[in-house]
């Protein structure tokens, strides 16, 4: 765990600025692989920065409405750089309502646009995974196995490092340069990624510490991945028939 980056005088965020890293880069490849698909690198640009933009709002927003009080003593909070202040469902919520009039307003290919996406998204995936390794966040369970960590005062599974390589081994899978993809339908590949990512989950959801329980030892995200996992793999069969 390295949560402060040390620079000269300044002390940087290490998980902070590896987040808008990934931002960042994930933007940049979006806008690369965009004319691969017919898409204006422009518009897709547009279209992420959109979401980021509104997501934070969403999600300070959506925080604010459930829990009030938390600003009443000082209300200039509401404008805090605190990602604890955030509610990450609001602004998926709020995300995914603006990405829906966007691309309705710009008439952008639903399924072109989702598999243009996919690599950087997964590419962003990698960046939180390592964001989480900095700060010491989705830390995994506790273990005697030689590679374990130190963290928050045991031997742990280093769970970031695992999900950080899945989410690595899926970026490469769904790059649109791969000839697998080369006469794929719209909607092949982003299905594919996010039936990739729900197995991933399920399967790595096993080495944290951190989810919430449904049964003895079957986690809510387990089974969120199973639903996902299913529902890609029957929308796969139908565009693959």
């Amino acid at each position: 765990m390295f949560p402060v980056l040390q620079i000269g005088p300044f002390a940087l965020p290490t998980s902070a600025i590896t987040l808008l890293l990934g931002v960042w880069v994930s933007a940049y490849l979006a806008e690369r692989v965009a004319p691969r698909f017919r898409l204006n690198p422009g518009a897709v640009s547009n279209l992420i920065f959109l979401l980021l933009g509104i997501g934070l709002i969403g999600a300070r927003l959506s925080y604010l409405a459930r829990y009030p009080s938390t600003f009443l003593h000082n209300p200039l909070d509401i404008l805090s750089r605190s990602p604890g202040l955030l509610d990450p469902a609001g602004g998926v919520a709020a995300a995914a309502l603006a990405g829906i009039i966007y691309v309705q307003r710009k008439r952008l290919p639903l399924w072109t646009l989702l598999d243009a996406m996919s690599s950087p998204i997964a590419l962003m995936s990698v960046a939180l995974a390592f964001s989480n390794l900095a700060s010491g966040n989705g830390f995994g369970r506790a273990t005697t196995l030689p590679w374990g960590i130190e963290l928050w005062g045991a031997v742990r599974h280093p769970a970031q490092i695992y999900e950080m390589l899945a989410a690595g081994l899926i970026f490469w899978l769904t790059l649109p340069v791969n000839n697998w993809w080369k006469n794929a339908k719209p909607g092949v590949i982003f299905l594919s990624f996010i039936a990739m990512s729900s197995a991933a989950r399920l399967f790595l959801e096993y080495f944290r510490d951190t989810s919430p329980l449904i049964f003895e030892d079957f986690r809510a995200a387990q089974f969120v991945a199973w639903l996902t996992l299913a529902l890609s793999l029957w929308g796969l069969n139908r565009k693959l028939q």
